[in-house]
């Protein structure tokens, strides 16, 4: 999917790298690298709109000093282990959800997004306003050894498609879901089972029943992928994920090769791909859930506002419990509740969405 005309993106690369101080002339020792990138998407939605865009921005903005070929989930390394094929040098550049690496660190659920945390626009605010981006940097060159570039803003997720109505907790208790992150625990306290897997297994699993319900994505690539096609049930809104985001991370050697100014019109293409994103997904979103509601053959379902309240005071019962014992988990769930409590006063100036429709 392509927002912008390569002229327009010229110039608006120029515009920007001149505020931010960075030539777009090409270094005349700057060396010239191909890199290959691992990823945990089979293809679509997320390889086409988030890797691949971010691959192509990055080939432009350095006139093609910087090539990155993008690959899907398997080829370079396990789909849910993308941060350690990038370590490995396996493959120098990975596009990633950080809560896949749940494992080896919770702290990832706070940047990548959980059911406590952010809408897409906060996460915007949050990332290149309050400190986000460089809280995110530090953590995974800490934790993980990795360069990072946060560089996709996803969209708010359907709750769930189900083979039952769910709208209360009773409704909930028992189900055996797919879910991943933080929820994959969270939802054990409010009574359901659940399954971590892969993207590539979601479809099967949900079609043969092995689970009565997924979440994955917004309605556009919920849509795409062919859920409505198998499961009636639609329940919304997605309070288990109000947002997330991806992110783009380099060996760190191979970073090191990079000259400055590469570097720094990489930082540039991560800063696009997250607006891209942004308004990417919130498009196919509109025309998705369009599509959704006028196929007839499915029933939307909304989950009761003592759910909703429930889900939320579990989420921060989990999240205080993870900062008790992981000291950067405690520093960057902090520094977004912070931020949540000074954009909580949006809401005392700004018109709700959709209500100048009404």
């Amino acid at each position: 999917m392509m927002f912008w005309k390569k002229a327009g993106l010229r110039t608006l690369a120029a515009g920007a790298a001149l505020a931010v101080g960075i030539s777009l002339v090409p270094a005349a020792k700057a060396q010239n690298v191909e890199w290959s990138m691992a990823t945990p998407w089979a293809g679509g939605h997320w390889i086409d709109l988030g890797a691949k865009r971010f691959a192509e921005l990055v080939g432009q903005m350095t006139d093609g000093r910087v090539k990155i070929n993008v690959f899907p989930a398997g080829t370079l390394g396990s789909a849910l282990k993308v941060t350690e094929t990038v370590q490995s040098g396996v493959a120098e550049v990975g596009h990633n959800w950080p809560a896949y690496d749940w494992g080896i660190d919770r702290t990832g659920v706070i940047f990548g997004g959980w059911s406590g945390g952010l809408t897409p626009e906060e996460y915007m605010l949050w990332l290149y306003n309050a400190g986000g981006a460089e809280l995110w940097k530090q953590w995974r060159q800490e934790v993980s050894n990795v360069v990072v570039v946060p560089c996709g803003i996803l969209e708010t997720e359907i709750f769930m498609h189900s083979h039952k109505p769910v709208r209360t907790l009773e409704d909930y208790k028992g189900m055996k879901v797919r879910t991943s992150g933080a929820w994959a625990e969270i939802a054990t306290e409010l009574g359901a089972s659940t399954v971590v897997m892969a993207g590539s297994e979601v479809f099967p699993a949900l079609e043969r029943k092995v689970v009565d319900g997924i979440e994955w994505g917004g309605p556009g690539i919920n849509m795409s992928a062919g859920f409505h096609k198998i499961a009636k049930y639609i329940v919304t809104p997605g309070v288990h994920q109000p947002s997330g985001a991806h992110e783009c991370m380099f060996n760190k050697d191979a970073w090191a090769k990079l000259s400055d100014k590469d570097k720094g019109l990489i930082e540039l293409a991560g800063k696009l791909t997250t607006y891209e994103t942004f308004i990417g997904y919130g498009k196919d979103d509109i025309e998705g859930y369009k599509f959704l509601t006028s196929q007839g053959g499915n029933e939307f379902v909304q989950l009761d506002p003592s759910f909703i309240a429930a889900a939320k005071d579990a989420s921060f019962k989990w999240a205080e419990k993870q900062s008790a014992s992981n000291a950067w988990f405690k520093k960057a769930y902090e520094h977004q509740r912070a931020f949540q409590k000074d954009i909580a006063n949006w809401s005392k100036f700004r018109l709700p969405i959709g209500i100048t429709q009404q």
